[in-house]
């Protein structure tokens, strides 16, 4: 038995159009082609399928996946051990939640009682949850970008990299209220939001991020898996905010 090319792209929700890049780089080939041109999928493709969705939702890139599933002989163990990996996502995202929701009450407290909120909590524990290298995997279907950063990385000390994602988390975490408060993504507050991030890219670049590039930043908010995952750790729909966010700043900021 065997499926259609539209099937498969129903009962998986990756587009056809991606199913059939897949097969064009090698990595997903159809187990035939029909009469009228169209890709047809077995138990085997679709078994195949799955193992790619999992290592893309882990964040891996597509040359690496293609790597991991030549080298791999027995699909149970292979299985096996992306369960492992989804696990241990699984829990480091349910320590970054707890580490977001116990930052914001820290924050609620120290504006409230004008304390630091280092001084109600141990700074490292900002990070808990939180690990650096997963940006840069996450960075992949960006080249330039990616290779930007990991030049960047080699420069900074723990103590910059440290500042760096405790930035973050706040911005994050002002984006989460704004959004609360019900400003749309194209108010003032949120394009100044967005207009840091965009000056905090341009130099980490080191020149110019185009407008096309900063929008497909923004897209992957909500289609990379470990993007969404961070931002709806914070709160549902923070997300596909951020992306709106993006996409409103270029084209009234820089297009």
């Amino acid at each position: 038995m065997d499926w259609p090319i539209a099937e498969v792209a129903r009962m998986s929700g990756v587009t056809a159009r991606t199913l059939r890049h897949y097969d064009e780089i090698g990595l997903l080939p159809p187990a035939r082609i029909g009469a009228s041109g169209h890709r047809h999928y077995g138990e085997q493709q679709l078994l195949r399928l799955q193992q790619i969705l999992v290592l893309r939702a882990l964040g891996v890139g597509l040359p690496e996946i293609g790597r991991i599933l030549a080298e791999q002989v027995d699909e149970v163990e292979a299985l096996r051990g992306h369960h492992r990996r989804l696990l241990a996502e699984r829990d480091r995202l349910d320590a970054l939640a707890a580490t977001v929701s116990r930052t914001i009450g820290e924050l609620e407290l120290s504006r409230k009682d004008g304390t630091s909120m280092t001084a109600i909590n141990r700074p490292e524990n900002l990070f808990e949850g939180v690990r650096p290298a997963q940006y840069e995997e996450s960075l992949r279907d960006f080249p330039e970008h990616s290779e930007a950063v990991a030049r960047r990385v080699t420069e900074m000390t723990p103590q910059d990299i440290e500042a760096g994602q405790r930035e973050r988390t706040a911005q994050m975490v002002r984006l989460a209220e704004l959004m609360a408060a019900g400003l749309p993504a194209a108010a003032e507050p949120v394009q100044a939001e967005t207009e840091a991030q965009y000056r905090a890219l341009t130099e980490l670049r080191g020149g110019s991020v185009s407008v096309e590039e900063f929008r497909a930043l923004g897209r992957s908010c909500v289609e990379n898996e470990q993007w969404r995952a961070a931002y709806e750790a914070i709160a549902p729909g923070l997300a596909a905010y951020q992306r709106d966010a993006i996409e409103a700043y270029a084209t009234s900021g820089l297009g």
